[in-house]
């Protein structure tokens, strides 16, 4: 199942952004990723994923990491 997940990631600087999209995008069964808010701190991921495993990986690797929104995605 398809799912589509915003989590709002602590990324300061274009480094850590970087880094975060190529943790995501690494993860198996991503198919969509990108940024969203006005500071570019929310990251949109679409594909069949195990959101919290993504979650603490980042929280790892990057920094403070919260799930914003789950939702199945529906194809238009």
């Amino acid at each position: 199942m398809k799912q589509k997940i915003v989590m709002k990631v602590n990324m300061s600087s274009q480094k850590s952004r970087t880094k975060a999209l190529k943790i995501v995008a690494s993860a198996n069964g991503v198919s969509f990723v990108g940024l969203e808010g006005e500071e570019k701190d929310k990251l949109v991921v679409i594909g069949d994923v195990d959101a919290v495993k993504l979650t603490n990986s980042l929280r790892k690797k990057v920094g403070h990491t919260d799930i914003i929104s789950l939702a199945e995605d529906k194809p238009n």
